[in-house]
């Protein structure tokens, strides 16, 4: 039987995506890890790979398809000695459900919905549909007790003793596949896995977008503007900015930092890498000072959970990083545990792979705190909307030569102002203020971030 190959959930929160490429066609021969396809989720373009070796006997979605809902058929592989003639008895079963439910057939004697689905998907418009299911139902279960393994597993297994009785499939349905017989070779755990056709994304209930305003409400003339469809990074951040604002109640504080001792410290280190060396931002500055301030100051470095506020081990700072139609917010796990020079390295590292869309889920998804700095852009100041589940984002401005008061003279220094945005289910404005202090005295004397 063609074995289906699934639109993978390549996040916790992906619910659909859009086949932006196949890399076979119908007929090619593919194996074990082969990449077949690319993938675009809200955030990144990501490949699929086969999961067991054959022909490709028949692509369901053709390229460019955009809301394709996870675990949805997206191609049939053919197995070891099968021909097209397989293709035609997988079909019905080939094809997804439906997004939402059909209206009832117009010739259908009873309106009522039946409650109890039947196993086969044929229509039964005989008024008596006993022999039929019968036999589907007969043959569903002699299906479901055999062993599913795909030709090659077999064949390993029968070359190493294997029994495959005693082995978990991580292919489609549980299907047995190459690489758990060679985990089992081996000597490892196999590890019961999730099936992929069960793996439903959880998804928590959230207030829907409101229905967009119709151009003509507004009072705007036909003919006078564009409309451009949102991609699915866009979409998201819509989505996911328009909760933030609805659901936690944010609120500022202001600082501003004198930041030339900063700047005359980065200038020492960069000199000292010399040629070819790390280059350190002011942003990772800002990083590194952040971590040590929220662990200093760990009321801050908490998410809202309902009931509880989750209190966070470490400080995992999310970064914002301005792409072509949106953002990403790559994360440095437990930046309190590390330096200037690796905060910069890594930075660097996922900058340039998220201009490229290379990012991995498990590298933007999750973190405690966030980190926006629009000052490249001469911006002066501004308030970040926050990016939940994180319990605060620090917006940060353009550093600039300000007129201020010293032992009661006029001077000259380089201020940089700092805007925190708390939510105010797991933090008040003593706790934000706190912190904001331990900030200012990291920004301000930068070696005591050295020690």
């Amino acid at each position: 039987m063609p074995t289906p190959i699934l639109m993978p959930a390549l996040s916790p929160t992906m619910e659909e995506g859009t086949l932006a490429k196949w890399l076979v066609k119908e007929g090619d021969s593919v194996a074990s890890g082969d990449v077949i396809a690319e993938i675009e989720t809200d955030k990144a373009t990501m490949e699929v790979e086969a999961v067991d070796e054959g022909t490709v006997g028949k692509l369901l979605v053709a390229e460019g398809t955009e809301g394709v809902k996870v675990n949805a058929e997206i191609a049939l592989i053919l197995e070891e000695g099968e021909d097209a003639g397989a293709l035609e008895a997988a079909r019905p079963q080939a094809t997804p459900a439906p997004a939402k439910p059909d209206p009832a057939p117009a010739t259908q004697a009873t309106p009522a919905p039946k409650p109890e689905p039947v196993a086969a998907p044929q229509p039964a418009p005989a008024p008596t549909p006993a022999p039929a299911p019968v036999q589907n139902n007969v043959q569903a279960a002699m299906a479901d007790t055999r062993i599913k393994a795909s030709p090659l597993a077999r064949r390993l297994a029968a070359q190493a003793g294997i029994d495959l009785a005693s082995l978990s499939g991580s292919g489609p349905n549980g299907r047995i596949i190459k690489s758990d017989v060679e985990a089992a070779t081996d000597g490892k755990v196999v590890a019961a896995p999730v099936a992929q056709t069960a793996a439903a994304p959880a998804t928590a209930e959230v207030i829907p977008l409101p229905t967009p305003t119709m151009p003509q409400e507004l009072g705007i003339q036909a003919g006078t503007y564009d409309e451009v469809k949102l991609d699915g990074m866009r979409k998201i951040v819509a989505k996911r900015m328009t909760e933030s604002k609805q659901q936690v109640p944010h609120f500022p504080l202001t600082v501003d930092c004198e930041v030339d001792k900063l700047l005359a410290m980065r200038k020492e280190l960069n000199a000292r890498a010399g040629e070819g060396g790390y280059k350190i931002s002011v942003n990772d500055f800002v990083i590194r000072a952040s971590a040590l301030a929220l662990k200093k100051q760990p009321g801050l470095n908490a998410s809202f959970a309902g009931d509880n506020a989750l209190m966070h081990h470490h400080a995992d700072i999310a970064v914002a990083v301005a792409v072509e139609g949106g953002l990403f917010t790559p994360i440095i796990w437990k930046a309190e545990t590390k330096g200037l020079q690796t905060i910069s390295e890594e930075m660097k590292d996922f900058a340039g792979r998220a201009r490229e869309r290379k990012l991995l889920p498990e590298e933007y998804q999750g973190g405690t705190f966030s980190i926006s700095n629009l000052g490249m852009f001469g911006v002066k100041e501004f308030a970040a909307v926050i990016n939940q589940p994180h319990g605060g984002i620090l917006a940060v401005g353009s550093g600039e030569q300000r007129p201020v008061v010293k032992d009661g003279a006029l001077a000259i220094a380089t201020v940089m102002t700092c805007t925190l945005s708390v939510d105010h289910r797991v933090a008040d404005g003593a706790v934000g203020a706190r912190w904001l202090q331990v900030f200012k005295s990291y920004i301000e004397d930068p070696v005591t971030m050295l020690l």
